[in-house]
């Protein structure tokens, strides 16, 4: 414990991410060590816990939670968490002797990280360096898929918020994002439909609705169908992303509705007269100090 006071002091962190869960966070004495993080530390304004601190302390306690390792509950959490997610099956350190199959692909990553993100969670992505602190070629073309995907269809991922929906009602290779000022909806589709058309089940669209496809241009065809909405998809060869497919939505019927201003008391459309005289005496009524 005296290596995170010098950790702390030195660095000033904005994570610590404890991976103690052992024993008991007494035994750490893990809980003198938070009150001093968020009571008197050079960072207590700012930083940020992780909740393995202790084995009565894992999935309760923390700024977000972690819960297990590979954690993905798939739905909608009342706590900011996190899936702690190692490249190869649950190993954290580099093993020579790992072979092609004990790694993620790049579909099951993607899968996770877009699973994370629409239900409120980020994705902490483990790589085990050799002894000489060499990334090796399969981490390293793991890591460059993540990004040339990230670079095509960040914006459904970055600064973004969960939906109503997390998953699409009727398909459930389709999971949403929404932007922070629900100014758009973002279906990512983990699968290419063989038909050429996608269909939403969670969104109602509108005469002003357009679809886009993040990483091309040009706005896509759609139509209201009984159960939902039917995108036409451009031909698969002319797509830029080569996994995981993001639509962006804009002014479907559920985002006009949350950017809605809410009204309360009188309408001035119905009762002018009323609306008026209450003005008149909101002017005209002194202060009052209590």
């Amino acid at each position: 414990m005296p290596q995170l006071y010098e950790l702390v002091n030195s660095y000033k962190p904005d994570i610590v991410w404890s991976d103690g869960a052992w024993e008991s966070s007494t035994y750490w004495k893990a809980t003198e060590f938070i009150a001093w993080l968020f009571n008197d530390s050079p960072v207590k304004d700012t930083v940020v816990v992780n909740d393995r601190w202790g084995t009565d302390s894992d999935c309760t306690h923390g700024s977000y939670v972690t819960c297990a390792d590979s954690y993905n509950p798939g739905v909608l959490q009342a706590r900011k968490w996190e899936s702690a997610l190692p490249l190869t099956n649950n190993e954290w350190g580099y093993n020579r002797e790992a072979s092609l199959s004990d790694f993620l692909s790049i579909q099951e990553l993607l899968t996770d990280l877009v699973k994370a993100v629409s239900t409120g969670g980020n994705l902490l992505l483990n790589v085990g360096p050799s002894k000489e602190g060499v990334i090796t070629p399969i981490y390293e073309e793991r890591l460059r898929q993540i990004g040339s995907w990230l670079q095509i269809n960040g914006e459904a991922i970055y600064a973004t918020k969960p939906w109503t929906h997390q998953n699409d009602v009727d398909n459930t290779n389709i999971w949403y994002t929404a932007s922070k000022n629900s100014s758009a909806l973002y279906a990512i589709s983990l699968s290419w439909p063989s038909s050429g058309q996608l269909s939403l089940g969670s969104v109602t669209f509108t005469n002003n609705s357009e679809v886009t496809l993040l990483g091309n241009n040009g706005a896509l065809q759609w139509t209201n169908e009984d159960d939902g909405v039917r995108v036409q998809l451009p031909d698969k060869d002319v797509v830029s992303s080569q996994w995981a497919w993001a639509l962006k939505l804009t002014e479907t019927q559920a985002l006009i509705q949350q950017r809605a201003p809410r009204k309360h008391g009188f309408k001035p459309r119905f009762y002018p007269r009323v609306q008026e005289r209450l003005s008149q005496l909101e002017k005209n009524t002194p202060s009052r100090r209590v």
